[in-house]
């Protein structure tokens, strides 16, 4: 009896602690965000409450629109590129080649730098190197850095995530293919399942639990974006890559606007947890239905 109390003990000693941080750095500092968001403070001195007027003035805001536009288009289309790119290359490294675990681990580079370093690499490559290049080779799409226009500089944007973004999706991939069992594919070319046939048949329907995970984590984290516009466009050129993330540091912490783009986080927030939500719900009938 005596050992089972000091177990619990012991139990809470740990939890409470990690609790207490948890409250501290992420739910107050959340609480304090929603207070904020229906009032008209602007990070410094007093405020007054204005109800859900902050609210209402989003949903009137040229600019919130042109970020939330250009968002989920940013998300949309890198999660496509990322999780195509991401399936071939866990199909490439799980087959019988050689090396496959120092490739694995070349692959996987990438995800262990940091954004803000990467993107930061990106736009020296982007701004000095790849125009060089251009004008050795005479190309001239090629002359003029992509994050100087308006119609190239989001795309820059997809490169540089995708690039970092695919390592931790092949990896997951990758786990969801060695579940699959040899038996399967025996069967399979008894029946003559081959090339892509077993591949639509036989693998991708094992491994849907995995690709949703790997759908719903890349959609969060591509609508979050913010260290990659930070290092390479800031935003622009006018205003075309300003991500929704972004424009909620910039204009809340040094643009005065701190009330009013809480209210834009916390209506930010909603939105992905129904994006999440339905992702979850619609890949789960999928899975259920194969």
């Amino acid at each position: 009896m005596k050992k089972t109390n000091g177990q619990k003990r012991t139990y809470l000693l740990i939890i409470i602690p990690i609790l207490a941080l948890f409250f501290a750095f992420n739910t107050l500092p959340l609480i304090q965000g929603v207070i904020y968001s229906f009032t008209n403070f602007k990070g410094y001195g007093s405020y007054d409450f204005l109800g859900i007027r902050n609210y209402v003035d989003l949903f009137q805001d040229a600019r919130v629109g042109k970020s939330y536009l250009f968002t989920f288009k940013f998300a949309i289309v890198t999660t496509i590129i990322v999780n195509l790119i991401s399936l071939v290359l866990a199909l490439g490294l799980n087959s019988k080649i050689k090396a496959k675990s120092a490739l694995r681990g070349v692959y996987f580079l990438p995800n262990v730098l940091g954004g803000l370093v990467v993107g930061y690499i990106f736009s020296y490559l982007f701004t000095y190197i790849v125009p060089a290049m251009g004008q050795i080779m005479g190309v001239e799409a090629l002359q003029q850095s992509l994050l100087s226009s308006t119609k190239t500089a989001w795309f820059a944007i997809v490169i540089v995530c995708a690039w970092q973004s695919i390592a931790m999706n092949t990896i997951i991939y990758i786990s969801g293919l060695q579940t699959v069992p040899e038996d399967v594919y025996e069967a399979g070319s008894i029946d003559g399942a081959t090339g892509w046939k077993k591949f639509k048949n036989l693998t991708f329907p094992l491994i849907i639990p995995f690709f949703t995970i790997n759908l719903v984590l890349c959609m969060k984290n591509f609508l979050m974006v913010f260290d990659q516009i930070m290092a390479l466009t800031k935003g622009g050129p006018a205003q075309s890559t300003e991500s929704i993330s972004y424009l909620i540091y910039n204009n809340g912490m040094s643009g005065g606007q701190f009330g009013f783009q809480s209210a834009n986080a916390v209506l930010f927030f909603v939105v992905i947890v129904i994006i999440s939500v339905f992702q979850m719900n619609f890949m789960g009938g999928k899975e259920e239905q194969l």
